[in-house]
């Protein structure tokens, strides 16, 4: 498919007046997306769980303007109040779309969201934030255009959702996503995230995925700079081939449920994602002394107990614990007991692999 075949034909009518919501989960990517080109298009193909507990909700009412204007028309609330700095962002999102959406400027927009975790703190809030509103303007058109296909409407709201958060793209379903061109996935695309194609060992079902809050605060690099940096950064392309090998290398991973080479890939990804950004330049670092610390708990822990414990990162200082469900009567008792104390103050988010999107 091209950007083409995502530009509406013709609506069969429009609404006067609606309402539309939807709730969104994050995702956690095992093979890490770290640089993009033009239009939102990643440097290097990714791999991620669909979360269920990390979600954003979001409810947008739509009344037509009298006229329709060259601007676009929306208030934005978050968490109930009204969010002015983040109205830049919306407005770049509804100027990139607004040829695969052209009723867009035909509206005034109410966008109210909520976060079911902190923002801006590494836990991919632009990923469900981004999908969950581009749902809904998918629901919008869908309701303008008669019938849709649920394979075509998916596919575009990854579209969409990716011209507003890159990583967004894989939040439209589950259990696993791909997105990215790669030659060992069949079907992949820089356009738009994939349902996994291939076969998933049961040990990949229910998957758990602890999330320690180390640091709930704003990242001091955003993820947009962070991308940016990897222009002609000095290990880039070494860093891009290294991710179509280790997308190859699950492909057998996953189907076996070999847990040991698993475990060996997703780390390595998290380590080899803050290498690129402390050998960037400018050069920076998200990661905190207590995430540090909870890596090497989890490593001792895991030698000594003989478990597929393992963690994972994302841009920022939180962690990622990743574990089977055949497992978690051992492995949960260790996070609370030693890993929980590393928190900023106390808190975690219990999450597990989830199917994907849903309408409210």
């Amino acid at each position: 498919m091209t950007e083409k075949d995502f530009i509406p034909n013709s609506y069969t009518t429009l609404n006067d007046e609606g309402e539309v919501s939807y709730t969104s989960p994050s995702n956690i990517a095992l093979v890490k997306y770290w640089g993009k080109k033009e239009n939102q298009v990643p440097a290097n193909p990714s791999i991620s769980f669909t979360l269920t507990a990390c979600a954003t909700t979001t409810k947008v009412k739509y009344k037509k303007r009298e006229n329709r204007n060259e601007e676009f028309s929306f208030d934005l609330l978050f968490e109930g109040e009204s969010k002015e700095e983040f109205k830049p962002k919306i407005n770049t999102f509804l100027k990139r779309v607004e040829v695969y959406l052209p009723f867009l400027k035909d509206y005034h927009f109410v966008i109210n969201t909520t976060n079911s975790f902190p923002h801006s703190s590494g836990i991919a809030s632009s990923a469900s934030g981004m999908s969950a509103l581009a749902l809904c303007f998918m629901e919008m058109e869908k309701s303008f255009s008669g019938t849709m296909s649920p394979e075509h409407f998916n596919r575009k709201v990854s579209f969409l959702s990716r011209l507003g958060s890159g990583s967004a793209c894989r939040s439209i379903e589950g259990t696993i996503v791909q997105w990215g061109e790669t030659p060992s996935i069949e079907g992949s695309s820089n356009l738009y995230g994939i349902k996994y194609p291939y076969e998933v060992h049961g040990v990949f079902h229910n998957f758990h995925d602890t999330i320690l809050l180390v640091d709930k605060g704003e990242k001091q690099v955003s993820s947009t700079v962070g991308h940016e940096l990897m222009h002609g950064h000095p290990f880039a392309q070494q860093r891009f081939d290294q991710a179509h090998s280790n997308l190859s290398k699950l492909k057998t991973i996953i189907k076996e449920g070999n847990l040991v080479r698993f475990i060996e890939i997703v780390e390595s990804e998290a380590l080899t994602l803050h290498a690129m950004m402390m050998t960037s330049h400018p050069y920076f670092i998200l990661m905190k002394p207590n995430t540090l610390s909870i890596i090497n708990e989890i490593w001792k822990f895991r030698k000594e107990s003989r478990t597929h414990v393992c963690f994972t990162l994302d841009a920022g200082a939180n962690v990622h614990v990743l574990y089977p469900e055949g497992e978690k009567d051992i492995i949960f008792p260790f996070i609370i007991e030693k890993l929980v104390p590393y928190c900023q103050n106390g808190q975690y988010i219990c999450d597990r692999i989830g199917l994907g999107a849903k309408k409210l």
